[in-house]
This record gives structure tokens, C-alpha cells and sequence, in this order.
């Protein structure tokens, strides 16, 4: 497994036929908590990228950090715990907030817009080989998409809603006194299901909701992400 996640790493990044970013945008995840005093820095910069066309920034806010004061209202262990799968499949020994995740693959602290911004741009330039796209109609979403070659394992096709954009007073821990804005609060994540590549993908499911829908294409691991597409 971790010599095929390497391998699709480097053959998605060095593919040298470059497509448009808004085709395929670049996907980064955001890990964050209210009761972490470093990472309203981080929310700050993640609102920015939230706003573009050719980003898919998702806040995915953890509950490690609950016990020293605040219980992060958004909170949820399945994000702790994508976070530890992420930390484990890069063979890290810690998890820590801010940290953002871009693609699937590169790992930074979130309060490094720069750092941030050149991973962006990195990934922009990467030959997708999946094609993907999304249909919403009467709560039906039908996503379809293809493949120009056959991945050496099944892919994960995922579903992400979030809440574009929340307020929220802090009265206690790290950031107690702060009246802070969140961006792209993800609440939902389904594993949809796997496919082989070796033709297409179609499926129907139902959603409900005025939430932003996100589809994500993803090796296993978590490893790269292939393939993503936005309905807002």
C-alpha cells in the first residue's frame, strides 16, 4: 500500500501535460481547533483561499484539544481521526493544529500562508487522469466520472458538505474573549465508494440541504487526492 501511494504521488505531480486548476481543483484541508490559540491565524488565511474558484478549502475542526477549557463547537472525532490516518500513512509519530494538507499529500502548518500558497500553485500545474463531474437536480446528485488509465488499486470516492461561513464567541480556553469567524466548516463525510477505474463511474445518491457538495476522488491511505469537483 505505501509503495502505491508513493508511486501515484510522484506520477500525478510529474505528469508534464498540464490541465486548467478551475477543471480540477486544488483540494486543502484544514485542521483546526477553537481551543488552539495559534490557530485563528490559520482560520483567517483559510477564509481567503475559500473564496477561489480553483481551491476546495474544507475545516475539518478536531476534538483533541476539548479538554483544556473549550469544547469546539464544531468538533468531531472522524476528523481526529482522518487526521491521525493522514499522520500514520506519512509515518509520523504527533498530530498538531493548525495543520493544512494539500491534495492529500503535502503536510504544513497552517499558519504558513506562503508555504501554503506554493503548494497550491505546485499542485495547480499537476495532469489529472480522472475526469469528474457532479449534477444536482430535485436532491439527487449524480456524479460521474473516467479514467485515461487504470490505478494500480480501487480509489475512494468520498461526499463533503460544509457551512460556508459561521460566527462563534469564545468564552473560555486558549482564545477566551474572542468573537472569531470560521469558513468552510465541513459537517459531513461519506465514503461513497471504491472504484477500479477500469470504466466509468456513475452513481445517484440523495442529499438534502443547501450546504456546498463536494465530491472527492482519493487513493487509500488516506493518499493522494485524484480527482475533485464542487456544486455551491
Amino acid at each position: 500500500m505505501r509503495r502505491f501511494v508513493t508511486w501515484l504521488a510522484a506520477a500525478l505531480i510529474g505528469f508534464s501535460s498540464p490541465v486548467l486548476a478551475e477543471d480540477h481543483p486544488v483540494v486543502v484541508e484544514l485542521f483546526t481547533s477553537q481551543g488552539c490559540s495559534s490557530c485563528p491565524a490559520a482560520d483567517a488565511y483559510l477564509a481567503t483561499l475559500a473564496d477561489r474558484e480553483d481551491v476546495i478549502a474544507l475545516a475539518l475542526h478536531v476534538d483533541y484539544w476539548d479538554y483544556i477549557g473549550w469544547k469546539d463547537v464544531f468538533a468531531d472525532p472522524r476528523f481526529t481521526k482522518r487526521q491521525k490516518a493522514y499522520a500514520i500513512a506519512a509515518h509520523r509519530h504527533s498530530v498538531y493544529t493548525p495543520q493544512m494538507i494539500v491534495n492529500g499529500v503535502e503536510h504544513v502548518v497552517g499558519n504558513h500562508p506562503v508555504d501554503v500558497a506554493a503548494l497550491i500553485a505546485k499542485h495547480a500545474k499537476t495532469r489529472h487522469p480522472i475526469s469528474l463531474a457532479l449534477k444536482e437536480q430535485a436532491g439527487v446528485l449524480s456524479i460521474s466520472a473516467s479514467s485515461d488509465q487504470v490505478m494500480p488499486t480501487p480509489v475512494i470516492v468520498q461526499l463533503v458538505r460544509y457551512v460556508p461561513e459561521r460566527e462563534v464567541a469564545i468564552h473560555a480556553g486558549e482564545n477566551a474573549g474572542k468573537k472569531l469567524i470560521y469558513s468552510n466548516i465541513v459537517t459531513e463525510w461519506h465514503r461513497l465508494g471504491d472504484w477500479d477505474t477500469n470504466g466509468p463511474f456513475n452513481l445517484q445518491t440523495q442529499v438534502q440541504g443547501d450546504e456546498p457538495i463536494v465530491v472527492i476522488v482519493q487513493a487509500p491511505g488516506p493518499g493522494p487526492i485524484i480527482a475533485s469537483a464542487r456544486l455551491r
